[in-house]
């Protein structure tokens, strides 16, 4: 039996095909699709109609690629980057180019949205989080500002996941991972912000899709389209979610006080909760999970960069890299390394710059920079993890997204105090996506399958990469770490930072 997975990326769309009786991806492809060219800086924009062209093409090589046993395809998963809008008529034609998440022209509506609730503390007591330039929230309300016209023509507002689903299926509907990502829902109580409504236009509760439990599904395929890829009938698809909740549900976070460390370039340190966990702080975003619990999400703009950088400056390769950082004692020799490279999310600096602090004429060598970038990179997620505690979490360990090299690992284990290790392999979002349809699936057939259960089964931890906290370092590493936060506020209250 096999589960597929579609995910609507930046660039390209991809699929996958997960094998559920060998837990292993049978096949995946990748189609690209372009962006709309010519508009001005900070947009980014694509035509809604490439998807479905990319998708039904990748759709097509991974259909090939199992050959006969597309027979056993049972059900499809789907899932996106996270932000961004598709805008529907009546006759359900495409309005105009779907802004994406990264799209950064909403930011004017964003802040007037923030003004009119009392800023972002205003908008984290009301909803949870605050509202995102690259958010349908946002979106919608340059659309009814900048282009009015569509605005009036628009009927239906959709997440890029959820108008894939309503192509595949024709039905509309919207799962709480992926509202909890249009800036418009209340994530705590799992409901539509009717004040965030009413504020941007009183037609928009009616333009949105209809709410979808995570445990059923949105429909199925379409005769049309099970004829067109020679699929049987009655092909179930998956509500679909937050690409954030599905990439959890990958390595295997599906129970209450999961952590994982993602190292992937948008970075994150993801907690799941069975009970809403608000940050009042505004550091960390609430979610939902793709199996009806909560997530709570610190991005970690930096998590590739910084390490990249010192490659690229001395021509390693990744094991140079990791030879380098074993090489070398804990501390660097004085020398500390704030890696805010892409400005950063977590602490919340986002025009900040990479700082190089402590350099002498003995320590300025190549170990010392391996070892003073990962330990900034470390010392960050080491921050986070400490917010997470802050907000109630008590971690027995951590799950890292993808093996790093022995001696990073170790790093993490001394700052976070507790062990960590990476999953086998790890498919990301596109992955969960799959995973996801295989619970509702059997949850439709009478069959109690838990999302943990699932998780349990697909994803398997890398017993070789696990590496227990070494005590000493562990202290050793919590004050380096009140060091490099006093310098952070230090240079940041400055205007340095």
């Amino acid at each position: 039996m096999h589960f597929l997975g579609i995910e609507i990326g930046h660039a390209a769309t991809r699929v996958v095909a997960l094998d559920l009786e060998a837990a292993t991806v049978a096949a995946e492809a990748v189609a690209a699709h372009s962006w709309v060219e010519g508009l001005p800086d900070g947009y980014r924009e694509q035509d809604p109609a490439s998807w479905i062209s990319a998708a039904d093409q990748a759709m097509r090589q991974v259909l090939e690629t199992l050959g006969n046993a597309r027979g056993g395809v049972a059900g499809i998963g789907i899932a996106a980057s996270t932000g961004g809008m598709v805008v529907l008529d009546e006759n359900n034609r495409i309005v105009r180019p779907a802004k994406l998440g990264i799209d950064r022209s909403a930011q004017r509506q964003a802040d007037e949205i923030a003004r009119a609730f009392g800023g972002a503390p205003g908008l984290i007591e009301l909803c949870g989080n605050p509202v995102d330039a690259g958010s349908l929230a946002a979106q919608c309300l340059w659309l009814k500002q900048h282009e009015p016209y569509h605005f009036q023509r628009a009927a239906r507002l959709m997440t890029p996941q959820d108008f894939i689903g309503y192509w595949l299926t024709g039905e509309a509907g919207i799962e709480a991972g992926s509202a909890a990502t249009t800036g418009l829902f209340n994530v705590p109580q799992r409901k539509w912000s009717g004040e965030l409504m009413e504020f941007i236009d009183s037609r928009i509760f009616d333009m949105l899709p209809p709410g979808i439990s995570p445990m059923q599904p949105r429909g199925q395929l379409r005769p049309a389209l099970c004829r067109s890829w020679g699929l049987p009938d009655g092909v179930i698809v998956a509500p679909g979610s937050g690409a954030a909740a599905l990439a959890a549900l990958a390595v295997g976070a599906a129970g209450n006080g999961a952590v994982v460390a993602d190292l992937s370039a948008d970075g994150s340190l993801s907690a799941v909760s069975d009970r809403p966990t608000v940050d009042f702080q505004g550091e960390a975003s609430i979610l939902c999970d793709a199996s009806g619990r909560w997530l709570t999400r610190m991005g970690m703009a930096n998590a590739v960069s910084a390490l990249e950088l010192v490659r690229r400056h001395y021509g390693w390769s990744a094991a140079e890299f990791e030879k380098a950082l074993a090489s070398t004692e804990a501390g660097a020799d004085g020398l500390l390394f704030l890696p805010y490279l892409r400005g950063e999310i977590t602490p919340r600096l986002p025009d900040a710059t990479g700082v190089l602090h402590g350099v002498t004429l003995n320590n300025f060598t190549p170990g010392n920079l391996a070892r003073a970038s990962a330990e900034g990179l470390a010392l960050g997620f080491g921050y986070g993890f400490s917010r997470l505690r802050d907000l109630g979490f008590e971690p027995a360990g951590v799950r890292v997204s993808r093996d790093a090299g022995p001696a990073f690992h170790q790093l993490l284990a001394d700052v976070f105090g507790v062990p960590v290790a990476s999953v086998a392999v790890s498919g990301g979002s596109l992955l969960g996506a799959a995973m996801q349809a295989a619970v509702v699936y059997f949850r439709l057939n009478g069959e109690s399958l838990g999302f943990d259960e699932i998780a349990g089964y697909i994803v398997t931890m890398d017993d070789s990469t696990r590496r227990d906290p070494d005590p000493q370092r562990h202290e050793f590493y919590q004050d380096l770490l009140a060091r490099q936060q006093y310098l952070v506020e230090t240079l940041h209250a400055g205007g340095f930072l």
